[in-house]
């Protein structure tokens, strides 16, 4: 692990984290990472992601130790009335409860936020993540990443003309979801600040999967035209694309007019930026296809190994296609302390970088309801009350066949 050089901005927050996946337990790493107290309640099965594997090692899936650090577990059967009760418990001095249970789940438990919650503990911020929300017509149906990406419209513009609509290879949605999560407890953090008052905050994966359409859907707003699968290149800005070389191929962003000419220059073609078919963006864009005649050969004929890095020393953005295992050993990766690699624990590193309180990697992922005993020794239960929970089934320290 690197070594905590503080405790991290959020120290002193409390975070009693119900989530399970991705969304939810990719935002309390975030909260965790920089600082947060972050309890994770596990049901009796575990977090399902412990067993979405292979691979594994050690028992623990790669899923579920990719986000699931700087948390503490304890396992609870919130179906019994004894583990509703250690909720409440732990609620006592948290800032934030955060599920992501199928809508109506916790009003079924007693624990609604509305009816119950927000009066017994006016200053909790609770976040509820979903698929669709709780109303509309696909209200409180479930969903999970690929779900949102094709109803939202995000399939609709990935992937090229031959292979249709595509997912994205990553759960974007499930992360953007996540991310927003965590902007919106931080914000009602900052707003109980001024009122005292905890809220209610919700975001969804059909949402965010809507949010994340741009500039495709500002160019429908303005256009009435739909979008269409461009593949590689963008649908407002050109050069933008990916270009075969007689290595390895790259790939170019040049924006502005500037960049443009240094990439005619450096091409060896200075007079295609004097070209008035190619002298604005806009004009770069409805050609497209002429513009595209000169540079593809440019392209073929150069190493594409070191022009990239050649044009981006001259000014103009472009970049290799790394795959995984290039990209986690590149010194510029290990620079940016973006790699965490040490016989206990390896996983990305922390990208938001704060001078003054800086995140750390503090604590492994946490084996199921590894640190139960303490958590509820915490809150004030005698190791007789402990064993009495245990022995009826409340607290579970040895996860169930799902």
């Amino acid at each position: 692990m690197t070594q905590a050089r503080g405790p991290g901005a959020l120290a002193g927050f409390k975070v009693v984290d119900l989530t399970r996946v991705l969304g939810g337990p990719l935002c309390t790493q975030i909260l965790g990472d920089h600082g947060a107290d972050v309890i994770k309640v596990e049901p009796p099965q575990g977090d399902e992601t412990r067993t979405w594997g292979p691979p594994s090692r050690d028992g623990e899936t790669a899923y579920y130790t990719g986000i699931n650090r700087n948390k503490r577990s304890i396992g609870l059967d919130l179906a019994t009335d004894g583990g509703r009760e250690v909720l409440l418990r732990l609620l006592e001095g948290a800032d934030l409860l955060i599920e992501n249970f199928k809508i109506g789940t916790m009003k079924r438990w007693g624990l609604d936020y509305a009816e119950v919650l927000q009066a017994r503990f006016p200053g909790l911020i609770y976040c509820r993540i979903s698929g669709f929300g709780a109303d509309g017509p696909f209200g409180s149906m479930p969903g999970y990443d690929g779900v949102a990406q094709a109803l939202s419209g995000l399939m609709s513009v990935n992937g090229t003309p031959d292979s249709g609509p595509t997912r994205v290879g990553v759960a974007v949605v499930d992360q953007a979801t996540g991310m927003n999560a965590a902007i919106a407890i931080l914000a009602a953090v900052y707003e109980r600040a001024h009122s005292g008052r905890g809220q209610f905050i919700e975001t969804t994966l059909y949402d965010t999967g809507v949010a994340l359409i741009h500039p495709q859907i500002a160019n429908w707003f303005m256009t009435d035209k739909a979008p269409k699968i461009t593949g590689n290149s963008h649908p407002n800005v050109a050069p933008y694309d990916r270009y075969e070389t007689s290595t390895a191929p790259v790939f170019l962003a040049a924006l502005n007019n500037g960049q443009f000419r240094r990439l005619c220059d450096k091409l060896g073609r200075p007079e295609l930026a004097e070209d008035p078919a190619f002298a604005t963006n806009a004009d770069r864009v409805t050609n497209r296809t002429a513009l595209d005649q000169h540079l593809v050969p440019l392209f073929a004929a150069a190493d594409g190994s070191t022009l990239f890095q050649d044009l981006l020393r001259y000014g103009v953005p472009a970049a290799s296609i790394n795959d995984v295992p290039t990209m986690l050993s590149h010194p510029h990766t290990r620079h940016r302390e973006m790699v965490i690699d040490t016989d206990d624990y390896k996983g990305f590193g922390i990208p938001a970088k704060l001078e003054r309180t800086p995140g750390s990697i503090r604590r492994l992922p946490p084996r199921f309801s590894a640190d139960g005993r303490e958590i509820l020794s915490e809150v004030g239960y005698s190791n007789e009350e402990i064993e009495r929970l245990r022995d009826a089934g409340v607290l579970i320290e040895v996860r169930r066949e799902a």
